[in-house]
């Protein structure tokens, strides 16, 4: 990070240190004026995060956390994976890491380009819902891929990576993630993070997906209760038992498991990924309703089936969903 950098980017590098920090110091630090600090502080604020400020201590971001580092995070991965990832940015601010993918040529087949950004102005989930994340309490991450060969599974790719996410997270030593049928990670039935997956098809070439993944890493209390005004129970890997978790090696993690699983996705489909799916699945044997369209179809969540649709014992009889929200009614 140069002087070029925004000045809310290195105010917030330096308060991530952990601690109090003056503002002369980080004047000093920075070759700014005390005012340029309090300023960057204040846009700090504005984009979620919370800084606490005690007279004659200074400045502390309550919930400290290393900023993302694209050649720490490609040091971390094996070499066979390191070699797959054509190019691993981490930037400052975007629109979305998705869209700015999209917006990018395809990678060859067979290799990977994955972006990460410390905030999203225009972060989003599934069906346009937004995505608050504010610098430093989480992981916001896009990747693309070429696929050799068009996957015939390739409608349940959102399931697969949800997967590669739990082999990722449990590997870190996370106890017992789920997974939420279509694209939801779950601590507790408190949503940890979210999968979104954009398709893009040229003519003549092969299918490239771009997977992108918001997980909530240290949110802090503010930030929770935000959420949960906004009708959304989350939690983030510290509340649910990762200590210090650094956002570095979560993202390497994250990265590694998505490369290894997309090329065993490619040579046999969906069928290696739906034992462990059934196996983290959160909503098997809860009664539930499923939005599909215009129509409400109620029931009890019965797993999925071998190409990936949420299977619900209706009324009706047994029905098969390959696409909606699902939200879990009263018992």
């Amino acid at each position: 990070m140069g002087r070029d950098s925004p000045l809310v980017e290195r105010v917030f590098a330096e308060l991530a240190r952990g601690g109090f920090q003056s503002g002369e110091t980080l004047a000093d630090r920075l070759g700014v004026s005390r005012s340029g600090i309090w300023k960057a502080v204040a846009s700090l604020r504005e984009l979620g995060a919370t800084v606490h400020a005690v007279r004659n201590r200074g400045y502390r971001l309550a919930n400290s956390a290393d900023p993302l580092d694209a050649a720490q995070i490609r040091d971390a991965l094996p070499r066979n994976v390191r070699e797959r990832i054509n190019r691993l940015e981490a930037v400052w601010m975007v629109g979305s890491t998705n869209t700015m993918l999209m917006e990018r040529p395809s990678p060859a087949a067979g290799s990977a380009e994955v972006l990460l950004a410390e905030y999203q102005t225009s972060g989003r989930g599934r069906r346009g819902r937004s995505w608050l994340a504010p610098p430093g309490g989480a992981i916001c991450l896009s990747m693309s891929w070429a696929f050799r060969d068009m996957p015939r599974d390739l409608g349940a790719l959102g399931l697969v990576i949800g997967v590669c996410s739990l082999r990722a997270l449990t590997g870190l030593g996370l106890g017992t993630p789920r997974l939420k049928w279509p694209n939801d990670l779950l601590v507790e039935s408190r949503k940890l993070g979210g999968i979104l997956i954009d398709l893009r098809a040229e003519a003549g070439g092969p299918a490239c997906v771009i997977i992108g993944i918001g997980l909530n890493v240290s949110l802090g209390t503010a930030v929770l209760k935000r959420i949960a005004q906004a009708g959304l129970e989350a939690t983030d890997l510290t509340a649910a038992g990762l200590e210090r978790p650094s956002r570095n090696a979560v993202a390497a993690a994250l990265i590694r498991a998505f490369v290894e699983g997309l090329r065993e996705f490619e040579r046999e489909g969906l069928k290696p990924f739906v034992h462990e799916w059934l196996e983290a699945d959160a909503l098997r044997g809860r009664p539930v309703a499923v939005q599909a369209g215009d129509s409400t179809a109620r029931g009890v969540a019965r797993g999925i089936d071998s190409d990936g649709a949420l299977l619900v014992e209706t009324p009706q009889g047994l029905q098969r969903f390959i696409s909606g929200d699902v939200s879990v009614r009263p018992e």
